[in-house]
């Protein structure tokens, strides 16, 4: 027997988490954390389909908070292992899963202190940093393209996703009476990004489970974000300004320091302060540095040659909290990184509070911002947007670079997805909202697959 059910990222883009049912037991193909309104996502995040310490194991894709995020949930209700992974997204696991722990923490804090008005309305931060610590010895890193044994009869082998340092497709090989292979894609990346190496070759399976962020779209080239990012620094610095950049501390915020160094040797760009305020953003870099194994050539001969591609001389990385209030009293321009990349929580909310009514100022969007989040409420321009519980209008110019963006889109999805889909006995489509999932499901079709599903919340479906 072999089902799977789906239960996080089921029509939305956050809070991944699928279930694989086999004879010996359930497996988690992630955990992630929901990100939306408070409520809802306390909800959601507090909830899992089945008993924690009744999982067998969990396949993780990579360590973006929206799949990884949820894992001290996990340990906190009893679960004790193992969570697979490549060995990188180990090592990112263990730093990202100790920050959102002190955000949670740091949250419940201010919500109690600040908004519960009665002793019924006080809430518990969702973990905290000893539930983040316990996901660490649980953590199994193994190498892409080596399979291993996850569960009597059944192999899993990571493939090089080219979404995240370390981010893999997972293929999942069920020796059973009826043999057959599953693909977990995680997210999909891009060919031809600054820093990793390309996505593997997708082998032909008989199920496919696929994220679908951006099947309805097109990324406009990531070659040409360097000279984008010269022209907006160029443009806000002439009128006196700062540029703010909400970005993911792991992968995102790598590479906009990789092409904001280029643009400044280049001279496409005058010297000017560049910061990245954000102890995580610190700490995943030095995680970067660790890990050239998963370089593209490119990037890995100019590590070798000039001694680093993380902005080494030309960016300053702050931890301290002091100095980073410190940054709302400097009024000259500067480019100020900063996380968290949806503008739902971090040190990104206090550079939003105190720039976004200065209409000299930029705030550059380089992700995908989810919905019923800060960072989307920005992308649509709203005209005013509510920060630590106060309205501010939003005057500064708001610049969206998809480029940036490390998913696969839909030519990338068409070339990686297209060869398989006329053997598929069935593929489901996940982490997509709107009108993505609907576009992913007509690509399939086209290139040949006949059995499509776009599962709800909790639905379940047997593999036979």
């Amino acid at each position: 027997m072999a089902e799977l059910e789906f239960f996080g990222a089921a029509g939305t883009v956050t809070g991944s988490m699928h279930l694989l049912h086999l004879d010996e037991g359930c497996y988690a193909l992630d955990c992630g954390l929901y990100q939306g309104r408070r409520e809802d996502a306390r909800k959601r995040n507090t909830t899992f389909p089945v008993a924690p310490d009744a999982l067998r194991g969990v396949l993780l894709s990579h360590a973006h908070i929206d799949h990884s995020g949820n894992l001290p949930g996990l340990t906190k209700r009893g679960f004790t292992g193992p969570v697979h992974a490549t060995a990188a997204t180990c090592s990112l696991v263990d730093v990202m899963l100790a920050d959102s722990a002190h955000i949670q923490q740091e949250d419940a804090r201010f919500w109690n202190e600040k908004r519960a008005t009665r002793p019924s309305e006080r809430i518990e931060p969702l973990y905290t940093i000893d539930d983040a610590k316990a996901v660490t010895p649980l953590l199994n890193g193994m190498p892409c393209n080596e399979p291993f044994e996850f569960a009597p009869d059944c192999n899993a082998t990571f493939l090089e996703a080219g979404h995240l340092l370390g981010a893999a497709a997972t293929l999942i090989s069920l020796r059973q009476s009826r043999p057959m292979r599953i693909l977990y894609t995680g997210d999909l990346g891009r060919a031809g990004m600054p820093i990793l190496r390309d996505p593997a070759k997708l082998p032909t399976v008989d199920y496919l489970i696929t994220d679908s962020t951006y099947a309805d779209r097109r990324h406009a080239p990531s070659a040409d974000m360097k000279q984008a990012l010269a022209r907006i620094i160029n443009q806000t610095r002439a009128a006196g300004g700062k540029v703010i950049i909400p970005a993911f501390s792991v992968g995102r915020t790598q590479n906009v320091v990789y092409y904001l160094a280029q643009a400044l040797a280049e001279k496409l760009i005058e010297p000017i302060p560049i910061v990245v305020d954000s102890p995580l953003s610190a700490n995943v870099t030095e995680i970067f540095r660790k890990h050239t194994e998963c370089y593209r050539p490119e990037a890995r001969d100019l590590w070798w040659h000039h001694g680093g591609i993380f902005g080494e001389g030309v960016v300053r990385y702050i931890t301290d909290v002091n100095e980073s209030k410190a940054l709302n009293d400097r009024n000259e321009p500067m480019v100020i990184i900063a996380s968290q990349g949806m503008c739902e929580a971090g040190r990104i909310l206090h550079h939003l509070k105190n720039n976004v009514e200065n209409e000299r100022n930029t705030v550059v969007i380089v992700g995908f911002m989810a919905q019923h989040t800060l960072g989307r409420r920005i992308v649509e321009r709203r005209e005013e947007i509510k920060i630590f519980g106060r309205m501010y209008r939003l005057l500064c110019r708001v610049e969206t670079l998809s480029g940036f963006s490390a998913h696969a889109d839909s030519a990338d999805y068409a070339r990686m997805l297209g060869p398989l889909a006329p053997q598929l006995r069935g593929a489901f489509i996940v982490h997509g909202e709107g009108p993505q999932p609907l576009a992913m499901a007509d690509l399939l079709k086209k290139a040949g697959c006949k059995n499509i599903a776009i599962p709800k919340p909790g639905q379940r479906f047997e593999l036979a």
